[in-house]
C-alpha cells in the first residue's frame, strides 16, 4: 500500500497546482512554458475553466488507484487496467521530457533559444514528478498482481 499511497500523494500535488493556476495563482506558472503563460493571460475565464478540469482529472487519476486498492471502488479490475494504462504512460511521458529537458540543459542537445525557467521546471520539477507517481503507480500494480 506504500507506493499507492506515494503515487497518490505525488499526483494530487500535481493536481493542486493545476487547482492552484486555475484560481488565478502565478507561482512556478514560469516553470511550465511561455504557451500556459500566454493562455492564462490572453482569456483568464476560459483558461481558469480548463485548468480547472486538468486539476480535477490529475485528482481522480491520482485518487482512483488508492481508492481500488482500498476496495472501495465497483469495478475493481477495470480501475486496475486503466491505472496500469496511466502509470505506464507517466512513466514514459515523465522519463522522456524529463531526460529531454536535462539534455536541452546540459547542452547535449541543441535547441537553439529555449525557455531557462521552463526547461528548469520540466527538468527538474514537473515531469519527474509525473516519473515519481508512475513508478510508484506501476510498482504497486506489479507487486500487487495476481498469479495466473
Amino acid at each position: 500500500m506504500r507506493a499507492v499511497r506515494i503515487a497518490s500523494l505525488v499526483g494530487v500535488i500535481h493536481a493542486a497546482f493545476s487547482l492552484y493556476w486555475a484560481l488565478g495563482g502565478t507561482w512556478l506558472l514560469d516553470t511550465v512554458g511561455q504557451g500556459p503563460q500566454d493562455f492564462v493571460k490572453s482569456g483568464p475565464l476560459s483558461a481558469n475553466l480548463v485548468l480547472g478540469l486538468i486539476a480535477l482529472f490529475k485528482a481522480l487519476a491520482a485518487v482512483i488507484p488508492l481508492l481500488n486498492a482500498q476496495g472501495r471502488l465497483p469495478w475493481p479490475k477495470l480501475w486496475r487496467g486503466i491505472s496500469w494504462v496511466g502509470g505506464v504512460f507517466l512513466v514514459l511521458y515523465g522519463g522522456f521530457v524529463t531526460l529531454t529537458s536535462l539534455a536541452v540543459l546540459g547542452g547535449l542537445v541543441n535547441s537553439g533559444a529555449y525557455d531557462r525557467p521552463a526547461m528548469l521546471g520540466h527538468a527538474f520539477l514537473w515531469d519527474p514528478l509525473f516519473l515519481v507517481w508512475g513508478v510508484a503507480l506501476v510498482w504497486h500494480l506489479w507487486q500487487t498482481r495476481r498469479n495466473a
